[in-house]
């Protein structure tokens, strides 16, 4: 089994805030994440595809293909946006990073399969800060 990656860009902001508690209780939580003017983000997104090459081009998937489809179906949807108020997939839903490439795997699973007849999607990492970040292999 082959591991082929891709990493993209892209910036955006959000707040974690649970309409359910108190303002002091989300402070208490959150710390400065509750902002209610909210805080952004520059970040990493990286998909890996897993697979065995095809034997007439060599790929597990053609990276180009793969660029296009995260583009297309998340950066395109989450750049320079507002992750509670501007992207549709997350109305609604806590904007935490855990949430997020959740809803990313939603997006990215069943599409991965129409760009490459013997890849399927094995993971995505999605950092937030150099520092954290969280990784997600499907399922529940």
């Amino acid at each position: 089994m082959l591991y082929v990656s891709r990493q993209e860009h892209f910036n955006a902001a959000h707040q974690l805030y649970n309409p359910n508690w108190t303002k002091e209780k989300n402070i208490e939580v959150f710390g400065p994440c509750a902002n209610e003017n909210w805080h952004g983000h520059n970040f990493e997104l990286i998909v890996t595809v897993k697979g065995m090459p095809d034997p007439e081009t060599g790929f597990v998937v053609d990276l180009k293909k793969l660029s296009n489809l995260i583009r297309h179906e998340i950066t395109d949807k989450v750049d320079h946006k507002n992750l509670n108020i501007d992207v549709d997939f997350m109305e609604g839903k806590m904007a935490s990073c855990e949430v997020l490439v959740t809803e990313f795997w939603k997006i990215l699973a069943p599409k991965v399969k129409d760009i490459t007849p013997n890849g399927s999607l094995h993971s995505l990492k999605l950092y937030e800060t150099p520092r954290n970040f969280v990784e997600y292999f499907g399922g529940e």
